[in-house]
């Protein structure tokens, strides 16, 4: 099942604590976590929670109980789609021969971000100054919750050969629509190719959850790719099933286009499934390429270790979650459930100690700020991503 457990000694300011750090398999092709955690009663559970919930409610704060909770946080989620991948494309992103090469290169990779979400389980929200780092060979990627309310997750990410760097702010809104909950997943993901002075702005499709008439989970939505320096453009449509008591539809099916952003002209169309193949089909010659393949890049994923225990953070997500996904794995429900609350209560105590004294959070690896529309926007204090004390073995 890919479960690592590992000691780390984590100091605070009343006294010295031992923590368990526990990573678990990332969300692949084959899903097998999620399905052993599975029960039985599982979609009259999951429509149990909304009995008393008003259609159009935010969701973000929702309390939801261990039982629900995947093994790991959010910012694990965000981080295992860049640095748990089996074919390296983002790599390619910076070997491409000219910007339409390049271009595809970076659709194809924001396409591997995309995992398989499981129906019924969520991760932990995470907490106000949570981090997670870790570096997969010479990339090495940094999150941190730089808000609660409203939840803002950021990432930096560099390579040793200076050649990517990414940049993402996420802020995910689900609501509660009477009969599915829907996350729209606001903010932007920056793809930096350093070499050829290039920005790709990235934006996220929604998750949809629908309880009835037959649950379901799926990405859907519009993503928008924009290079303003190549001036290209990608639109990318994640098609909803449309099934009728899961029957029927063309579930995971994504369709777009490639185009110039001055002329509108179609350079390529791209047709498939993001959890099997995507291709892409030159508009002026008709020859067909695999843009992406997911069996390539998203299945058979190793499972992040501890290289280096001392350098391990106390706020690090697999140390601050650590005894509630110890307790979810062996299925102790009531120990998940008194750790979890003991997580939750001590990120409340810190809160009102903080207001209680005028302080004002200020995260420490980014800068937080909004735009004239009110979208959050980060930037990292730091030019590069150190080495991680947590690694993806190669």
């Amino acid at each position: 099942m890919g479960i690592l457990y590992y000691v780390v000694e984590s100091g605070s300011e009343a006294a010295a604590a031992t923590a368990a750090a526990v990573l678990t398999a990332p969300l692949s092709l084959e899903g097998g976590l999620a399905a052993e955690l599975r029960p039985a009663n599982l979609v009259q559970r999951v429509l149990s929670l909304f009995r008393n919930v008003r259609p159009g409610s935010d969701l973000s704060h929702f309390q939801l109980p261990a039982t629900f909770n995947l093994p790991k946080s959010q910012l694990q989620l965000y981080g295992e789609g860049v640095y748990c991948v089996g074919k390296d494309y983002l790599r390619r992103c910076a070997k491409g021969s000219d910007s339409v090469e390049r271009f595809a290169a970076v659709v194809g990779w924001s396409i591997s971000t995309t995992r398989p979400p499981i129906f019924g389980f969520a991760p932990y929200n995470p907490v106000l100054g949570e981090t997670h780092h870790v570096s997969s060979g010479s990339l090495h990627v940094l999150l941190e919750q730089v808000s609660h309310r409203p939840p803002v997750s950021a990432l930096h990410a560099t390579d040793d050969d200076g050649e990517i760097e990414l940049v993402w702010c996420q802020n995910p809104v689900p609501k509660f629509h009477g009969t599915s909950v829907e996350a729209t997943v606001k903010g932007m993901r920056h793809v930096k190719l350093l070499k050829f002075s290039e920005n790709y702005e990235i934006d996220c499709p929604n998750l949809l959850i629908r309880l009835l008439p037959a649950p379901s989970v799926e990405w859907s939505g519009t993503v928008r790719i924009v290079c303003k320096e190549s001036e290209l453009e990608a639109e990318l449509i994640y098609y909803r099933s449309n099934a009728f008591l899961g029957l029927g539809g063309d579930p995971r099916c994504v369709k777009g286009k490639i185009f110039s952003s001055r002329s509108g002209e179609i350079i390529c169309e791209i047709d498939g499934h993001w959890d099997r193949i995507v291709s892409a089909k030159d508009a002026k010659t008709g020859k067909v390429s695999v843009l992406y393949d997911a069996e390539s890049a998203i299945a058979d994923l190793k499972t992040p270790v501890v290289r280096n225990q001392e350098g391990v953070s106390p706020s690090e997500s697999v140390v601050v979650w650590g005894e509630v996904s110890d307790a979810i794995l062996k299925k102790d429900w009531e120990r998940s459930s008194q750790a979890k609350r003991r997580v939750e209560d001590t990120a409340r105590r810190l809160d009102r100690e903080r207001n209680d004294k005028g302080e004002v959070w200020i995260p420490k690896h980014f800068s937080l700020s909004q735009d004239k529309n009110g979208s959050w926007e980060c930037s990292p204090l730091e030019t590069s991503v150190p080495p991680a004390p947590i690694i993806v073995p190669s």
